[in-house]
């Protein structure tokens, strides 16, 4: 199949378009200085002789949004609106990347796809509106979106990176033991989207998340740990210690029950997928600043 990656410079469409090109798949990439998801036309010339269209391209600066509502809003509705209107008049299908932000975070079990949403942060709301503008411009009923969290990959920044860092400089890092999520490499978004879209799986929302749960601190005494360092640098604190302006969930566990159905086996353990990532060509120098 033909691909076109949507924000293929950042840190998941870097990931995707390799493991794409690795599957054997025909994949170009485009960047936001190639491509304007805010131009209507520029989309629809875009998307021309393409099978799938995978959207990467968000607005993804969680707190500046609070104070920049209308930009991000741009981006992650009006964007993703042009996208899925030109992937329709061309017959292709669109894979939206959404977020767990759409929940509230109020949860003590697992939130399915089809669960009540309800974003508390401005970035949550424009994530919100870029899935309603996907479905609502899905005539042909073709479209998926795929919420993921607590992303983290080879290419650009992200959290195991930064803790890392901070860990060798100062010797210590305090990170909060009351969030939950579920951390989730980029690669393996890559590779779920593939297999929903070879197993034409119905038009709908499905989750991109490893499974299992974990904390930040949790990933975080797991980075350091590859990175050869004592996991005891990583020491515990809460989410009152770090006000943010954007509210972060407390609960960012989803569930896979969509994914399942669709006849697709979803992402493994999120321990797994970390070692399987530590392993892979390039991450560990790259992200954990480990040498061979």
């Amino acid at each position: 199949m033909r691909w076109l990656v949507i924000g293929g410079a950042g840190m998941l469409g870097t990931d995707a378009a390799r493991v794409l090109t690795d599957a054997g798949e025909d994949v170009r990439t485009v960047d936001r200085t190639e491509l304007d998801i805010l131009d209507a036309a520029a989309c629809l010339g875009a998307v021309q002789d393409v099978d799938v269209v995978l959207n990467c391209a968000a607005w993804t600066a969680v707190d500046d949004a609070e104070t920049q509502e209308p930009a991000a809003f741009a981006v992650n509705a009006l964007g993703a609106a042009h996208l899925a209107r030109a992937a329709t008049a061309a017959g292709a299908r669109l894979v939206h990347i959404s977020t767990d932000y759409v929940f509230d975070g109020a949860a003590s079990s697992p939130y399915e796809a089809d669960d009540v949403v309800g974003p508390r942060s401005a970035y949550g709301r424009t994530k919100l509106a870029g899935e309603w503008a996907v479905r609502a411009h899905d005539t042909a009923g073709r479209h998926l979106v795929l919420r993921t969290a607590w992303l983290y990959g080879q290419h650009g920044g992200s959290f195991p990176r930064t803790i890392v860092r901070v860990a060798r400089e100062r010797g210590t890092v305090a990170v909060v033991t009351d969030q939950q999520g579920q951390p989730t490499w980029t690669r393996d978004v890559a590779g779920l989207a593939l297999r929903l879209v070879r197993a034409d799986a119905p038009a709908g929302t499905y989750h991109a998340t490893s499974s299992g749960t974990a904390t930040w601190h949790d990933l975080a005494s797991a980075a350091v740990a590859s990175a050869g360092l004592d996991p005891a640098v990583v020491t515990a604190t809460t989410s009152d210690a770090f006000v943010r302006p954007a509210p972060r969930p407390a609960w960012s566990v989803l569930g896979h029950a969509s994914v399942r159905a669709a006849g697709v086996e979803p992402i493994g353990d999120w321990r797994e997928r970390w070692k399987a990532a530590v392993a892979s060509e390039g991450f560990a120098g790259t992200v954990l600043g480990v040498t061979s």
